[in-house]
């Protein structure tokens, strides 16, 4: 089973029903803290996980000779 940022999303989304339960019967602000850093993080994970826009860090310019080379 492939790791997907969808997937690695979810389950770390997964992490907002004990800050939950914890705001609900322990401290509310403390709760709604933690839910915001679990949803930061979540965000943080899908965007490192996630395919960018410009590749590796080729530039566009490079010759066609270290294209090759690369692709090897």
């Amino acid at each position: 089973m492939e790791l997907t940022p969808r997937r690695a999303g979810t389950v770390a989304l997964l992490a907002l029903l004990p800050a939950v339960i914890f705001g609900v019967t322990k401290n509310p602000l403390a709760g709604v803290v933690t839910a915001v850093n679990v949803l930061l993080i979540s965000t943080v994970i899908y965007l490192l996980m996630s395919p960018t826009e410009g590749g590796h860090g080729h530039d566009g310019d490079a010759d066609a000779e270290t294209d090759a080379e690369h692709a090897a």
